[in-house]
């Protein structure tokens, strides 16, 4: 006949055994989710989040040594994006009014939206306007080819539009 002490002595051993291996088990998984760089995700919630209550500035991590997106952005951003509109709604009027004018459109995606109508132009002109400046201002921070921050992309279309508006502003100064 068995011995019952025994048997249990056995018993407990092994479960005490089983329960340290799954233990060594956990540790190596959590170890290894936590050896991954950045596993924290990226969703529309986020983004909406971070537009209400924006607090991060810098990186978070030692390994980052460049964060791309942040919570914060810098003031001349503002007042680029902001710039930029302005002008747009500005390129649009003299627009119109050059082509009542005798003038004629050259960029061939508005030139369609203004054989459809004025208002189709008008909308679809600061709506692509608009969609552009908010991927620029969010990704402000991100490196467009390794080779210069996306934030320079904004400071270069309001040097443009300034240009162009200046450009269509004589031209105007010499039809009236």
């Amino acid at each position: 006949m068995p011995d019952r002490r025994g048997n249990g002595r056995g018993r407990r051993l092994a479960e005490r055994q089983g329960l340290a291996l799954r233990q060594i088990e956990d540790a190596r998984t959590i170890a290894e989710q936590r050896s991954i760089a950045d596993r924290r995700s990226f969703t529309w919630r986020t983004v909406m989040f971070g537009f209400l209550r924006s607090r991060r500035r810098d990186a978070r991590r030692a390994t980052e040594h460049e964060p791309v997106f942040t919570d914060w952005h810098h003031p001349w951003l503002f007042f680029l994006a902001i710039g930029i509109m302005l002008m747009s709604c500005l390129d649009a009027l003299f627009t119109l009014t050059l082509l009542n004018r005798g003038a004629v459109e050259a960029n061939p995606v508005m030139a369609a939206m203004l054989a459809k109508s004025t208002t189709s132009f008008a909308i679809s002109k600061m709506a692509l306007t608009g969609l552009g400046i908010l991927a620029l201002v969010f990704l402000s921070r991100a490196r467009f080819m390794n080779r210069f921050r996306t934030g320079v992309l904004l400071t270069a279309a309001f040097s443009g539009y300034a240009v162009l508006i200046c450009y269509e502003f004589v031209w105007l100064s010499r039809v009236l």
